[in-house]
Formats: structure tokens, C-alpha cells, sequence
């Protein structure tokens, strides 16, 4: 079931736009039925198939800071069209209301979906993982980079010139774990939420 990302940079009239930027860091990384692209001034639109690879980006988003991130969860008319201006169907006016709705919210971020409840379950444990992601350390995400990459805590620690207890400090109070237990958990939960 496909997921429509609606992103819209916050303060866009108050600071430089940072859509470009963003959108080149997306090409190529994310897997997707329709790429990203700007579709207005200070916002951008991405089609995705995978709820794995939603949860990702909205991560990644939440890390870089400064924007208001609507998910919407559903069906899209096909055949797709070659640009996401172009698409239609429930999931895009889903991502609409999303992103309106993350707006106002302290995290800025909302899911809308097919299924409310499940909806409104995916957007309290994306939320819970973006707050975790944006209150990370530096130190945090230096050790989490590389235990991601395969290498062991000694290794880390290592690399890192610390201890490896300094480097389980780190992941511990970078909630890696939590954050590695409540992914497929968002996961499942947008993919409820499409119906």
C-alpha cells in the first residue's frame, strides 16, 4: 500500500529554504514509487510503497530539524503518473490533512490514514521516535553510526578513542535500543493504518 510524504519547511519566510538541500540527500537513498520533488514553495512530496522505508525518512527528517512532516497512508489512482504533482487519490489528501495537521503539533508531525485508529497509533510512536532522534547527542549518534555499520562496541570504542562502556553510555542514553524495538512497531502500525 503506498505512503505520501507532504514535508513543508517551518519558518520558510524567516530562513533560507532548505527543500534543495533535502531533496538531494533523499535522491537515491530511499527506494520509491514516485521521488520526491518540490510541489510548492517551501514543500516537497515523495511517494513510498515500503512502511519500513516511511519510518526511515521520517527519522531522517526529524534528525535534520526544521520541518513539518504529514504522512498519509491509503490507496493512489493508477496508473501512477511520472511526477508526484501529478498523483491523486485518497493517500494524497490523507498526507494533506497530515501535514496541516502536523503544523500544530509540538513534534511537527501527523499521520492521517484509511483506518483512524491505526492512524492515530503510527503517528504516537513516529512522534515518540522523531522526539528521541531530535534530543540525541552528537556522541550519541557517533557511536550509534558505527555499531549500525557492523562493527562491535570494542571496535567503536576504538575508533571512537573511549572505552567501550563510554560507547554503551552513549547508546544507552541515545535510546539505540528503544529506538531499534519501536521501528517495526511504526512499521506495522502504518501499515494498518493504509487499510
Amino acid at each position: 500500500m503506498p505512503y505520501v510524504l507532504t514535508v513543508g519547511q517551518r519558518a520558510s519566510r524567516r530562513s533560507p529554504d532548505r527543500v534543495a538541500e533535502v531533496l538531494r540527500r533523499l535522491e537515491g537513498t530511499v527506494p520509491v514509487l514516485l521521488r520526491f520533488e518540490r510541489t510548492a514553495g517551501d514543500e516537497f512530496q515523495g511517494l513510498l510503497g515500503d512502511p519500513v522505508e516511511v519510518v526511515d525518512v521520517v527519522l531522517r527528517l526529524a534528525r535534520l530539524g526544521g520541518w513539518s512532516i504529514g504522512v498519509g497512508a491509503g490507496s493512489v489512482h493508477t496508473p501512477l503518473p511520472e511526477s508526484i504533482r501529478a498523483g491523486s487519490g485518497p493517500a494524497f489528501l490523507a498526507a494533506r490533512r497530515a501535514v496541516d495537521a502536523a503544523k500544530q503539533r509540538p513534534f511537527r508531525l501527523a499521520v492521517r490514514g484509511a483506518v483512524p485508529p491505526d492512524a492515530a497509533d503510527a503517528q504516537a510512536v513516529l512522534t515518540a521516535l522523531a522526539a528521541l532522534v531530535e534530543r540525541r547527542s552528537e556522541q550519541a549518534w557517533e557511536a550509534i553510526a558505527l555499531v549500525e555499520e557492523g562493527r562491535t562496541q570494542a571496535d567503536a570504542a576504538s575508533a571512537l578513542g573511549i572505552s567501550r562502556q563510554a560507547v554503551g553510555q552513549r547508546l544507552a542514553a541515545g535510546m539505540w535500543e528503544l529506538e531499534r524495538e519501536l521501528r517495526p512497531t511504526a512499521a506495522r502500525l502504518l501499515a494498518r493504518a493504509a487499510g
